[in-house]
């Protein structure tokens, strides 16, 4: 709890995975990689309640294992591959509701950010409050810096940004993408027209806390950081 809020961390882990097969339940440094966002949201001094939205038993098995709650399985039909987030998040707060547990703030964490930390969690939720409660998303600086990207239209290179790229790299200003890594809403205010990638306030990552899990490389450059750290 935060400023006598109720706070919820919910983990969407569906079963199906094209780019990885049982993706987020895959090994990663001896502990499947669902186990790491799991850890990171108990270890929080904010949250109240670490739930695990899925319609996998083995994703469910492995995720009470690690201590996360699993109190329903999620419906079928909300974990396809055209499934949106936002409707399984929508399902658990009601289905908890009518369970009779009711929270005020959603920590939406996905499972395919190893990396993130307690502290990254924490800090994001007390920047969401002293923003007053205005939907936050994480971000981390972009590498490749978009006054160097071009697109192409007949051979003619076509910038992305209209402003001259002869300066200095250290000169360009920042540009930050959303990482995926953490979402924060009031819970009152989500419904189905609610897109979590366009929340307004961005709490700021380190970009070796970003690493999103889709490719098999991915998963080696996750390794790589945890070995370091």
């Amino acid at each position: 709890m935060y400023m006598n809020k109720k706070i919820l961390a919910l983990i969407p882990a569906r079963g199906g995975s094209k780019g990885i097969p049982h993706k987020n339940i895959i090994d990663l440094c001896g502990k499947p990689l669902i186990a790491y966002s799991i850890e990171a949201g108990l270890k929080s001094k904010y949250i109240d309640y670490v739930m695990v939205s899925t319609d996998d038993e083995e994703i469910a098995a492995v995720s009470r294992g690690y201590g996360a709650e699993v109190p329903f399985m999620r419906p079928a039909e909300l974990a396809s591959d055209t499934s949106r987030t936002v409707d399984a998040v929508i399902h658990s707060i009601n289905t908890l509701k009518e369970k009779g547990k009711v929270f005020d703030t959603l920590v939406l964490l996905q499972p395919t950010q190893p990396l993130r930390t307690s502290n990254d969690i924490d800090g994001a939720i007390e920047k969401y409050f002293e923003c007053g409660e205005t939907p936050l998303v994480s971000v981390s600086e972009v590498e490749d810096h978009p006054i160097l990207i071009r697109t192409v239209d007949k051979d003619q290179l076509i910038p992305l940004l209209n402003v001259s790229s002869t300066c200095r790299r250290q000169d360009m200003p920042k540009y930050y993408r959303v990482n995926g890594c953490i979402y924060i809403n009031n819970v009152g205010e989500i419904d189905s027209n609610t897109s979590f990638n366009d929340n307004k306030v961005g709490y700021i990552m380190e970009q070796s806390h970003s690493v999103d899990i889709d490719e098999m490389k991915d998963l080696a450059l996750a390794e790589y950081y945890l070995i370091k750290k």
